[in-house]
């Protein structure tokens, strides 16, 4: 991947949904899914296998998985907070797992009930029970990486160390740097991506995970870029937020990176236009506000400065 092309990672339909009390029926989530993968997306959250009285929007996720249409271009991601997630995900048919580490350990307790020991403990023994030729593709997220909504601002010492823990576990796993409260400044983004990648690039990926609580998040992402970091996690209209980080807003709006890269002229591979289609049903679907600053622009003049021609020259979508 070179300095001109960037992966978008969308998480809509996982973490962009997952703090929404309206339940979404299971035809929006696998419409909603659908359209991303249709805007270009390769890769995506599709939802989470949790239990139902955590998070009560993923009830359905069996449902979901067995009326997707096929997705051969799509590397389609479920979240699991243990083996028994894990299980459920595989006998869905899920080839990527995404599995969850905090590490403040007063967040790591709020999230999943458990020592940040004890979840590493966890996630090795759910490889080792539920993939033990390495045949699935892992990611790690790794939440609370600048900032602990009970213990404040992460020491990037205690982040260093956990990588050191779980990076021998299994080779070729990604991890996702995640600014889990959306309170990271972008020099605490560019520092600690830039040891992440300095320190372990040799033998893992690094993507950035922000959140846009603070008003920072479009200045983390291209702190992050400056670093080194080439996959950035967005959420479609911005939806988000962690039930288990209280203040926690919406995610990095997935319009507003994308409108940014094709002004910088960075290829992303998304469809704008799709992408913003797709923001305009799920927020109708949802009730949920609109986050994304992109989509307060109105379309003509989007897109006429994507094409450098005056905004009375374009045609509105």
């Amino acid at each position: 991947m070179t300095a001109t092309e960037v992966e978008i990672v969308e998480v809509g339909p996982r973490d962009g949904l997952q703090n929404i009390a309206k339940f979404i029926p299971t035809e929006v989530k696998i419409d909603l899914i659908r359209r991303i993968a249709d805007a270009g997306f390769t890769r995506m959250e599709l939802g989470s296998f949790v239990s139902p009285k955590a998070i009560p929007q993923m009830q359905d996720m069996e449902a979901v998985m067995a009326g997707l249409p096929p997705m051969p271009t799509v590397a389609g991601m479920t979240l699991v907070p243990n083996a028994k997630g894990a299980r459920r995900a595989v006998a869905a048919g899920v080839k990527n797992l995404i599995f969850v580490l905090s590490v403040s350990e007063a967040h790591n307790q709020s999230n999943v009930r458990r020592s940040t020991e004890a979840s590493i403990a966890d996630f090795k023994a759910m490889l080792e029970e539920i993939d033990p030729l390495n045949e699935l593709t892992i990611r790690v997220g790794l939440a609370t990486c600048f900032h602990c909504p009970f213990d404040g601002v992460t020491d990037e010492g205690q982040v260093m160390a956990m990588l050191e823990k779980i990076i021998p576990l299994r080779e070729g796993m990604d991890y996702a740097i995640s600014d889990t409260t959306g309170m990271a400044t972008p020099a605490h983004v560019k520092s600690l991506t830039k040891r992440c990648i300095d320190t372990f690039g040799g033998s893992a990926r690094f993507g950035f995970h922000g959140h846009d609580t603070a008003g920072f998040g479009i200045a983390n992402v291209l702190a992050a870029m400056d670093s080194g970091i080439r996959s950035f996690d967005t959420s479609v209209a911005g939806l988000g937020g962690c039930p288990f980080a209280p203040g926690a807003t919406g995610n990095i709006p997935s319009e507003d990176v994308v409108y940014l890269f094709q002004r910088l002229g960075v290829t992303t591979g998304i469809d704008l236009e799709k992408l913003l289609d797709a923001g305009t049903m799920i927020l109708a679907e949802s009730g949920s506000p609109m986050a994304s600053h992109a989509r307060a622009i109105p379309r003509a003049r989007l897109f006429a400065d994507l094409l450098g021609i005056p905004p009375s020259q374009a045609v509105a979508a």
